[in-house]
């Protein structure tokens, strides 16, 4: 893993922890043209976890987990963000399987991003 990866990594991890009081347990990103794809994996509470047991409770933390990252990210970048991929961020895409606790972030930046 690069250290632009793990970088970008460590300000994904930050930003949900902050949101959601755990970050993910894994993540990989993968850097194309102006494209980041971030896969995250292990990103549920044990709070989340109980409450998806039901088909309500699956929508409601899918709802929660996907609307809510992609708002944060709306009204405010995370610091250093932009400044180290060299370009500005312009959409979020985000979804989670919610059964096998895996999600994926797709950032859509202006510019190629910036290498090494």
């Amino acid at each position: 893993m690069s250290k632009k990866e793990a970088a970008f990594n460590d300000i994904i991890r930050k930003v949900r922890k902050q949101l959601f009081g755990k970050g993910p347990e894994r993540i990989k990103t993968h850097f194309i043209e102006n494209i980041a794809v971030t896969i995250l994996h292990g990103n549920l509470t044990p709070t989340e976890k109980f409450i998806a047991q039901s088909r309500e409770g699956k929508e409601m933390v899918h709802t929660a987990r996907t609307s809510m990252i992609q708002e944060v990210y709306a009204r405010k970048v995370p610091d250093g963000l932009e400044d180290l991929v060299g370009s500005k961020l312009l959409y979020l895409f985000s979804d989670i399987n919610v059964e096998e606790d895996i999600a994926v972030s797709v950032f859509i930046f202006e510019d190629k991003i910036a290498e090494q």
